[in-house]
Parts: C-alpha cells; sequence; structure tokens
C-alpha cells in the first residue's frame, strides 16, 4: 500500500464515521430538549472515564485503551442503529447485525490500524479486561444518569416502570465499579421515592 493509499483509506474512515453524528440513540439530554447521537454519547463516556476512572473497581487501568474502547465502542450503530439496553429483541441477533457493521466499518482503514480498533472493539463486546468492564459500566452508567436527572423520561416512554426492572437489566455495572452501581442504586431508590419508578 502507498502512502496516498493508506492516508485515502483514513480519510475514507473518518468521513464515513462522521455519519454517526446522525444516529439517535434512546437517551434524551440532560436538559430533556432532545435525544443524544452517538458521536455526544461516546465523547461524554470518554470525559467520564477520565474524570471517574478512580472509582473503578481496578487499580490500574490503561487510561489510554479506557478513551480509546469508550470513542470507539458504539461506531458499528452506524450500520446496526441503537438499541435499547431494554429491547426485547435478542442479543444473538444484535451481536451478528454489529459484527458485521464491524467487519464493513474497521476495514475501511489501512490493515494495521483496523486490526488495532476491531481488537479494542472486540474486547469492549468480550467485557473481560478489567478496561472493558469499567468501559461496560460507564456505557450503562451514563444513560442511567441521563434517565434519572430527566425524571425517568425516556424509561416511561420505553414502557420500564419499576425500579427492578432497572435494577435487574443492569447489575453488572458492580462488575466494573461498586461506587458507581451504589451511586444509581441510590438514584432509582430516588426515583421511586420522587414517583418516576414504581417499586
Amino acid at each position: 500500500m502507498t502512502d496516498f493509499e493508506r492516508f485515502s483509506k483514513q480519510i475514507d474512515f473518518i468521513t464515513e464515521i462522521d455519519k454517526l453524528k446522525q444516529v439517535l440513540r434512546n437517551t434524551i439530554l440532560l436538559d430533556a430538549s432532545r435525544r443524544e447521537n452517538d458521536v455526544e454519547h461516546s465523547w461524554h463516556m470518554a470525559m467520564a472515564a477520565l474524570i471517574l476512572m478512580e472509582y473503578s473497581n481496578f487499580n490500574c487501568l490503561d487510561i489510554a485503551k479506557v478513551i480509546k474502547m469508550a470513542l470507539i465502542h458504539d461506531i458499528v450503530e452506524l450500520d446496526a442503529g441503537d438499541v435499547s439496553a431494554y429491547s426485547d429483541i435478542s442479543r444473538e441477533v444484535i451481536s451478528m447485525k454489529e459484527k458485521k457493521a464491524a467487519d464493513r466499518i474497521f476495514n475501511l482503514l489501512p490493515p494495521d490500524q483496523a486490526k488495532e480498533q476491531r481488537s479494542i472493539w472486540n474486547e469492549f463486546e468480550d467485557g473481560v479486561t478489567p478496561e472493558a468492564q469499567f468501559v461496560r459500566t460507564l456505557d450503562r452508567f451514563m444513560p442511567m444518569l441521563h434517565d434519572y436527572r430527566t425524571k425517568c423520561l425516556q424509561w416511561q416512554k420505553s414502557g420500564i416502570t419499576t425500579a427492578g426492572q432497572v435494577l435487574e437489566r443492569n447489575k453488572q455495572m458492580a462488575n466494573g465499579s461498586e461506587v458507581l452501581w451504589n451511586y444509581i442504586k441510590n438514584c432509582i431508590k430516588d426515583a421511586v421515592d420522587k414517583g418516576y419508578l414504581k417499586e
């Protein structure tokens, strides 16, 4: 591959992922004005990782990998779209669509970069390493923070009406950060107290 071909592939990738700005998520912005897009979510997660890393369950995280993972983790939604954590669509179907999207999108890059980016995305999906567990926790924490701060508006729109539904679906957050999970449990309790959710 010539230098020009490499550069052209990199520009093609950067141009393609600009479309993520148009992929709307189910999460509503904290001011409740509109739904956020994938780029806003990924940026917000990367910033949260920088600020909240001290609350990870793990003493030594590779912060560069954490930030990369936060920025890369939803890139597949360019093709696969955003699916609510509470969706009835099977995880197997979602996984197949996302792997197909990963094949296409990452392979827009030169082979060495495609391999690196795909490896980081795979690590996030596998959820085994400390970095992946922490980023996966943040990937749940951020929308839940939005849901709580908007008086559970999106949960209600999605038919999520009880604290039990939210707690059961998100309990694996504790794998990455007990502190963030305990914070969310307190938010959910407060949402019940305020009448946003039922017990």
